[in-house]
């Protein structure tokens, strides 16, 4: 395993994932270039790793002993240079995607893995708007990531070994599993589970069952963790309702357009944990 010193890694977007991220890659003693488009997100970003980093230590999820990388913020994306290695984690939005990545894969010294970490976007879809195919692959962190240790790795159809072996060796550094999977719309863990809550908020919808009852049912007779809606909340129900219009443009499954219910929300700005209100309130 190379000494964290060696590393330093760059993310692009400061919201939940991308913060969530920065906390794991800061706890295990790895430097951080954060990226976005205003200081107030920044500020606002820093404010939310202090407190993350405090949870995860509490937590025992962090490495024992090993002091917190260095984190550099800024609103440039030529301060992405000197990175060994990005994470795209902005908004599910294959443009949006594109156009960073474009721009970062043009900033980047050769031979930089570019990772974009995605729920359901088609790593293929993505390499054609950057300089080195061979350089991007996919991943997809759960959210907290500073928890949950396995990582979703999609490769897709032009990503090169050497690309690959880099993103699993800093993943292990961050003492995460790797599960790489064959590149697709919403790849594995959002094709079962996006559909899936979907389907939840829709019967919640229809006046079947309670928010409250579709959790409880779920969790005490299928075994779900937390309940497909309370995950729902957690992940964001503009990211949950982006990943679905993507895999529903990609795959014609009707089981993945965003139902009313969810729709609804979003238009209102119930957005879930992050907002303080979702399918419930916080």
């Amino acid at each position: 395993m190379s000494e964290p010193t060696t590393r330093r890694v760059a993310i692009v977007g400061a919201g939940v994932m991308g913060s969530g991220i920065a906390t794991l890659v800061l706890g295990h003693g790895i430097p951080v270039t954060l990226v976005d488009v205003d200081d107030t997100t920044l500020q606002a970003a820093r404010t939310r790793i202090q407190q993350q980093l405090r949870h995860a230590q509490l937590m025992g999820a962090l490495p024992a002993g090993t002091a917190t990388g260095e984190l550099l913020t800024t609103v440039s994306l030529r301060d992405v240079a000197d990175a060994t290695a990005v994470i795209e984690a902005i908004v599910e939005d294959p443009e949006a995607k594109a156009k960073v990545l474009a721009e970062v894969s043009a900033a980047v010294r050769p031979g930089t893995p570019l990772i974009s970490n995605t729920s359901g976007i088609p790593i293929a879809e993505l390499a054609e708007s950057v300089t080195r195919p061979e350089e991007l692959l996919g991943t997809h962190f759960m959210n907290p990531s500073y928890l949950i240790r396995m990582v979703e790795v999609s490769r897709g159809p032009r990503t090169g070994d050497a690309a690959v072996e880099a993103v699993v060796g800093l993943l292990s550094a961050l003492g995460r599993k790797a599960v790489i999977v064959r590149d697709a719309p919403g790849f594995v863990t959002s094709r079962l589970l996006h559909p899936m809550i979907n389907a939840a908020a829709r019967i919640v919808g229809e006046g079947t069952a309670t928010v409250e009852s579709v959790d409880e049912l779920m969790e005490g007779c299928l075994g779900h963790p937390t309940g497909p809606l309370r995950t729902a909340d957690l992940i964001g129900l503009d990211n949950l309702a982006d990943s679905l219009q993507v895999l529903y443009e990609r795959t014609g499954d009707a089981s993945c357009k965003p139902c009313d219910l969810l729709v609804d929300k979003v238009r209102q700005g119930h957005l879930g944990r992050k907002s303080g209100r979702g399918f419930y309130c916080y």
